[in-house]
């Protein structure tokens, strides 16, 4: 029995058994069990196969360095491949805009009185309509960019000047009368005798009598005073406004800047059809000046107040976006300048910047403690009114085009890779890597640069 034990303790230690020596059977079913000093070693071996790989694989990928640019080759990898091309990238950023008609400008009404009509907000007024209603007296709109600053009119007619040198007429009876001294004055030299009433005496021809009545030259009489006919008033403003009326379809005058007769008797037709009095003259508050076509805002007062400047705002009736543009970064806004105006629909209509403020505008409530930029308002126009639809409101965005770069050598962005010496690089289609300095990123494509680029190098998109 301890001959058994002893062969078997060999058998394990790896020893084989002894001769003669009696073995034990194996069971079927059951493998034979391994040493346990082989399994160890065919387990390092297995991990040092492993590390070797995976340092072969790191040098490959990593050792990209030399001063041509190139990087010893790598084992080619699965992905798809891209050639180098020649492009002109263009740098666009996008910025929040508002569309809308503008600030309103408070309606220069100049009418006193009580508001006795009002428009509805929304409501686009063109030549010759009423804008609101003064007293029960109608304020009409005409185009025009003086304002209304005095009443029109024929001028009243005036006295003719007083030419006898006699303002005052003399007293009756008075010492010696003022015709009694003209008389015996003027009338010296024909060898008269003027004798007045009060006993002064005089030489000369004529008689003068009591109050200074003299005959034969020596007394004036003064002459009744004459008048002349009304003056045609003459400016710029009635030009303006007699350009309107002829537009309106009220004639009979000529268009210049004399407000005559002929002007007079069209504007007592216009005022009847107006259902005014009909007077011939334009009051100060009947008519108010605009550039062309307005959209009438929300009234300021309600019926029955008093009537003012700020009764009443307007905007024009073309739709703009306005863009608070960062003060530091508005050098794209230029007048004239291109831009795409996305709306909330998606889609994107052209316009062009029509406008920039000159006043830069602190973020409110701000006080210079959140770091935000000072803003300028840019205006953006867009010509096509009809590719806005039934929009009239609201937030939209607005892209303009930043830096452009034309001619340039350039691959998608994604076809970049990171150099563990530091900067970027591109893998060729034979598993190679060369350095890549980047320039502008644009459209998901990025402007590279290097000695070992060119034009139609294949380079491949890492997986």
């Amino acid at each position: 029995m301890s001959g058994m034990f002893t062969d078997r303790d060999e058998d394990r230690d790896g020893a084989a058994p002894a001769a003669g020596a009696e073995v034990e059977p194996t069971q079927e079913g059951t493998a034979p069990p391994r040493a346990p000093g082989r399994r160890r070693s065919r387990t390092v071996l297995v991990a040092a196969a492993f590390v070797v790989v995976t340092a072969v694989a790191a040098v490959g990928a990593l050792g990209l360095g030399g001063d041509g640019g190139e990087g010893p080759a790598a084992p080619p990898r699965a992905g798809s491949t891209v050639a180098v091309t020649r492009a002109t990238l263009v740098e666009r950023t996008k910025v929040d805009g508002t569309l809308g008609y503008g600030a309103e400008i408070p309606l220069p009404a100049k009418a006193s009185g009580t508001v006795t009509w009002l428009p509805e907000a929304g409501t686009v007024a063109e030549r010759g309509d009423t804008l609101l209603r003064v007293d029960d007296r109608p304020v009409v709109l005409l185009y025009g960019t003086l304002p209304m600053y005095r009443e029109l009119g024929t001028t009243a007619g005036t006295a003719a000047p007083d030419t006898t040198g006699n303002p005052t007429p003399p007293a009756p009876g008075g010492a010696g009368g003022k015709g009694g001294t003209d008389g015996g004055t003027d009338g010296g030299t024909d060898g008269g005798t003027d004798t007045a009433s009060g006993g002064t005496t005089g030489t000369g021809g004529g008689t003068g009598t009591g109050g200074g009545t003299g005959t034969g030259g020596g007394g004036n009489t003064d002459a009744p005073p004459r008048s002349t006919p009304p003056q045609p008033l003459r400016g710029m403003d009635v030009l303006q406004f007699e350009s309107n009326l002829a537009a309106l379809g009220y004639t009979g005058f000529t268009v210049d800047e004399r407000f005559t007769s002929g002007t007079e008797r069209a504007v007592k037709r216009w005022q009847k059809s107006l259902g005014l009095p009909e007077t011939g003259r334009v009051g100060l508050g009947d008519v108010v000046y605009a550039s062309g076509r307005i959209r009438l805002g929300q009234p300021s007062v309600r019926l029955g107040a008093a009537a003012g400047e700020n009764v009443l705002g307007y905007t024009g009736t073309t739709r703009k976006v306005v863009v608070d543009a960062s003060a530091q970064e508005a050098s794209w806004a230029v007048r004239g300048a291109g831009v795409a105006v996305g709306l909330p629909d998606g889609t994107a209509v052209r316009g062009q910047v029509a406008s920039v403020g000159r006043q830069v505008t602190a973020p409110e409530g701000d006080g210079g403690t959140s770091g935000a930029a000072p803003t300028v308002p840019v205006t953006v126009t867009i010509t096509d009114q009809r590719s806005l639809g039934r929009l009239e409101s609201g937030p939209v965005s607005v892209e303009y085009v930043g830096r452009k770069r034309e001619n340039v050598l350039a691959v998608p962005v994604a076809a970049l890779v990171a150099l563990a010496e530091g900067g970027h690089g591109l893998e060729t289609e034979d598993g190679r890597f060369v350095t890549a300095r980047t320039g502008l990123f644009a459209d998901g494509m990025v402007e590279v640069s290097g000695p070992a680029l060119r034009a139609g190098l294949k380079v491949r998109i890492p997986q």
